[in-house]
């Protein structure tokens, strides 16, 4: 989308981006990439981070329970349980705040031609607009695009977006089984660390566990 919003010349204050600290190494590279592009036209480009890491939020902020216990982490990240979207968007909306105080926000939201689902989840106040939808641009004419401009999300040897249908953190836990299998045979790193996490937090990922998981045919 940024892409074709700078090819078709469109107006664009500022691109930003929130990091969480659970993506994966080739996104980081990908914003690297990104970041560069946006240098090059005089784009200011921004990362949001919050105070604590991905993994303070999972499993060691305090929280205060509805009895009047506490526990401590809010544990996946998912199903009704969306806090690192929760956290997103309030990270995002303090930027607005301290960087156009009081200006009326258009957002460019990347919400392809063949998702349109999609525009009835999306919340706020802001104007939201959706290029990819007025361009007729599919999810898979927006992947084409993006490797043609040189983008790549390569983990090793696999290419993330060959093996997942949808590039979310490592640890989401709305990904579906088939791309839980995809990343026990072909992320087997990052498939670690959500079974670590699952250990950390007590709690089993996705509702199943990750033993379930692999059993199922992982």
């Amino acid at each position: 989308m940024v892409l074709e919003l700078i090819r078709r010349k469109y107006p664009l204050d500022a691109v930003i981006t929130v990091d969480l600290g659970a993506e994966f190494k080739s996104i980081y590279t990908a914003l690297g990439q990104m970041a560069a592009i946006c240098a090059i036209e005089g784009i200011p480009f921004r990362t949001l981070r919050p105070d604590h890491d991905f993994f303070w939020y999972f499993a060691e902020k305090p929280v205060r329970e509805k009895g009047g216990g506490t526990h401590y982490g809010y544990s996946w990240c998912g199903g009704r349980c969306r806090w690192g979207t929760a956290l997103k968007r309030d990270l995002i909306a303090r930027y607005y705040r301290e960087t156009f105080p009081g200006e009326p926000i258009a957002e460019y939201v990347g919400i392809a031609a063949d998702e349109r689902e999609r525009v009835s989840m999306e919340r706020g106040q802001n104007i939201k607009i959706y290029p990819l939808i007025l361009w007729g641009m599919t999810e898979n004419d927006c992947l084409v695009a993006a490797r043609r401009a040189g983008f790549r999300w390569r983990e090793g040897e696999t290419e993330l977006y060959d093996v997942l249908a949808r590039v979310s953190c490592f640890c989401c836990a709305n990904k579906n089984l088939a791309e839980c299998r995809a990343m026990i045979e072909h992320l087997p790193e990052y498939w670690q660390k959500i079974r670590d996490m699952e250990r950390l937090t007590g709690k089993p990922f996705k509702g199943l566990g990750t033993a379930e998981i692999e059993k199922k045919g992982g």
